[in-house]
């Protein structure tokens, strides 16, 4: 059993040798052979592993270096861009995805060799990720520096084009800087369709020189949902108005669902017209109450707001109010919210053109005030400006935006008193210099001080 000789003695027995010998001490050592067979499996095994890892080494590593060098190499360009001011987003993010892959390649084959080498690899995929990642913070502040100075002279540019035509002589009814004060409610009446329909509009005729209208007052209620309507109430006096006496009815569309209904509070009577935002649109509607017809603009801008997209809300949202019609001493005005402009407020001169019969939008200008972040907004002046929810009882107006300068005031702190928590409209008059509001079902009008 030992590999050793084992001496036994013998005895003569017929003619012949006979030994006994202990067979036990040469029996197979069964354990110890499956022990030495399992080390030698087992060193095939780690020998066979370390040959794929060898070859996986002197592959793929100089793989990555290559792709390293590359992305390197690609890199480069972009940081002497970066400094210069020049930007390529798009590329960067690419770029950092790129990395990211890699940096868990090689944190893969690190973790199976873990070498000098893939070390030094690792580090310096890692090292490039971080820089990548700095660039696009780099680049992402600066971009928004660079839209910020964009919209500034996209302003600028639309405050000195030529002025309209029908401009002229406004300017002296225009009083210089902006609103110091707002008054408690001169006036407060229910709607005259009841406080149930709390959504609508109203006010007094609004054009400066309308002949033969100049006193007419106007309701539209939102009858439908509280976001449509298709009717217009016009009384031809301030008495007949507050007596709710001898009033014409129009009907603006056949139904609460024709392209022409009037969706959201938002018209305003200028002349003898009504401007309003069309049902489902990105159109402004101007229906002529002497000819009963309708004629269309489409709001320019990149993803114009409507069907409840970017509506007043600061606190409780008001229903498609996405688009809304003012005037003051210049002109027709459309305020509303684009995806282009990051739902930020905008506001666009109309101007319709009596010869041609053509409602046009003729300048446009960018704030960096977003609609959803306003109860409400009117123009005067040209300037345009927002209100937000103080509490149940009171607005505050609080933002102006100067469409002759491109400046705005954020430091403005002008209360307005109100019945009820919710507006769902507020337009300025020029003529009277009258701002009105419908609070749910209520009618109120205050007096702007200069």
């Amino acid at each position: 059993g030992d590999g050793q000789a084992q001496r036994v003695s013998g005895q003569k027995k017929n003619g012949s040798c006979v030994c006994a010998v202990d067979s036990n001490l040469w029996s197979f050592p069964a354990l110890k052979y499956e022990a030495v067979l399992q080390q030698v499996q087992s060193c095939e095994g780690s020998l066979i592993n370390l040959q794929e890892q060898i070859q996986l080494s002197s592959q793929r590593l100089p793989e990555f270096e290559a792709l390293v060098e590359n992305l390197t190499a690609r890199l480069e360009p972009h940081q002497y861009l970066h400094s210069r001011g020049l930007y390529t987003d798009l590329s960067l993010r690419l770029l950092d995805q790129e990395l990211g892959q890699l940096e868990t390649d090689i944190g893969a084959i690190h973790s199976q060799l873990n070498n000098t080498k893939t070390l030094k690899l690792s580090k310096e995929v890692g090292k490039l990720h971080k820089d990548v990642e700095r660039l696009q913070m780099s680049d992402t502040i600066n971009m928004k520096t660079v839209k910020e100075k964009l919209r500034y002279l996209k302003n600028s540019a639309e405050s000195c084009k030529s002025i309209p035509k029908d401009f002229k002589g406004h300017q002296g009814h225009c009083l210089k800087g902006l609103i110091t004060r707002i008054s408690d409610p001169i006036m407060t009446k229910v709607s005259p369709y009841g406080k149930t329909y709390i959504s609508g509009s109203w006010g007094k005729q609004a054009q400066m020189d309308s002949e033969g209208q100049k006193n007419m007052y106007w309701v539209q209620p939102l009858l439908n949902s509280h976001i449509w309507g298709n009717s217009l109430r016009v009384y031809q006096t301030y008495e007949d108005f507050m007596a709710a006496a001898n009033h014409r009815d129009f009907t603006i569309a056949p139904s609460y669902s024709h392209t022409n209904t009037i969706e959201g509070p938002s018209a305003v009577l200028y002349g003898e017209a009504l401007y309003y935002h069309c049902y489902k649109s990105a159109d402004i509607c101007r229906y002529d109450l002497n000819s009963n017809t309708v004629k269309r603009v489409t709001l320019p801008g990149s993803g114009v707001g409507f069907n409840n997209k970017f509506p007043y809300c600061y606190y409780d949202c008001r229903a498609n109010s996405d688009v809304d019609l003012e005037a003051d001493e210049t002109g027709l005005w459309a305020i509303y919210a684009t995806v282009g402009n990051h739902g930020n407020l905008v506001v666009s001169r109309l101007a319709w053109d009596s010869e041609a019969e053509t409602l046009n939008v003729t300048q446009t200008w960018e704030t960096r005030l977003f609609k959803k972040a306003v109860s409400n907004a009117f123009m005067v002046c040209g300037v345009l400006y927002a209100t937000r929810y103080v509490d149940e009882y009171h607005e505050e107006v609080f933002y102006a935006f100067d469409t002759a300068t491109g400046k705005e005031d954020n430091s403005l702190t002008l209360p307005m008193e109100k019945i009820s928590k919710g507006v769902a409209s507020l337009s300025y008059n020029p003529t009277n210099k009258q701002i009105y509001m419908y609070n749910d079902g209520y009618l109120l009008a205050y007096q702007a001080n200069f």
